[in-house]
């Protein structure tokens, strides 16, 4: 089973229910959703040009959209590159700030802007029905690069660490984006659902988490250290979603 299949497992049985709630737009994406997205927007990428090991650029922020784009280029056989500079095939934004920061041939956006295409226009060009079983899915600026195993591999023993199950509500109240990511990933492999926060602060966590019946919060260490003491609500440092990877 592939990385992104494994965060799509629970897709047939889930159907419509929540996956992503992104507090800062309001977007609630269910698993159904994520799925089509997914394969359509992989069917466009391919459509438009994208080759095996192509690297596209994700600038998007940490909420329903990231997972769409990262998991459609690697569904696609493209290589993520998060960040808004440097030189790739394809960029996926949501709002291009700095044009002559990036080298690619494409850039589509989620948000309309001159100079790129809507992110819908990926959207119609059927559905890829496979994505790659191995190779490279996810490359940082510093030249560290994690394949579909290793990516796929440490999800699954995340899973057996944590015990995340169908029936929790994830609060995930981090600002880094891979992170952010592997938060989102683990919360659907178990058919969760996970509430992205906006700006998350301590105050705001507790209302959130109470306002959701949340749960479990995952939070980076100073805020994680603040939320521990309610019986109801198990609290994860986001530094436990990335250690075995080394980051």
């Amino acid at each position: 089973m592939t990385w992104t299949e494994l965060v799509t497992a629970s897709a047939p049985t889930k159907g419509d229910d929540p996956a992503v709630s992104d507090v800062r737009t309001g977007e609630v994406l269910s698993y159904a959703a994520f799925v089509r997205r997914v394969t359509r927007a992989a069917a466009g990428l391919r459509h438009h040009g994208l080759r095996t090991g192509d690297h596209v650029l994700v600038d998007v922020p940490l909420g329903a959209a990231l997972p769409v784009a990262v998991h459609a280029v690697a569904w696609a056989g493209g290589v993520t590159v998060l960040g808004n500079t440097g030189k790739a095939r394809m960029m996926i934004t949501q709002r291009l700030l700095d044009p002559s920061a990036v080298q690619v041939e494409q850039i589509f956006s989620f948000q309309r802007e001159p100079g790129t295409r809507p992110f819908g226009d990926l959207l119609a060009a059927g559905a890829v029905e496979f994505g790659p079983l191995a190779g490279p899915a996810v490359a940082f600026d510093g030249g560290r690069v994690f394949d579909h195993l290793q990516l796929a591999g440490d999800l699954r023993r995340l899973a057996t660490r944590l015990l995340i199950d169908k029936d929790d509500v994830v609060v995930s109240a981090v600002s880094e984006p891979f992170r952010g990511l592997r938060v989102i990933d683990l919360a659907m492999m178990a058919g969760a659902h996970v509430v992205v926060a906006h700006d998350p602060s301590f105050v705001g966590c507790r209302v959130l988490a109470k306002e959701r019946r949340a749960t479990v919060v995952v939070a980076p260490y100073e805020l994680a250290r603040r939320l521990l003491g309610d019986p109801l609500l198990r609290v994860v440092d986001e530094r436990a979603i990335v250690s075995s990877l080394g980051l």
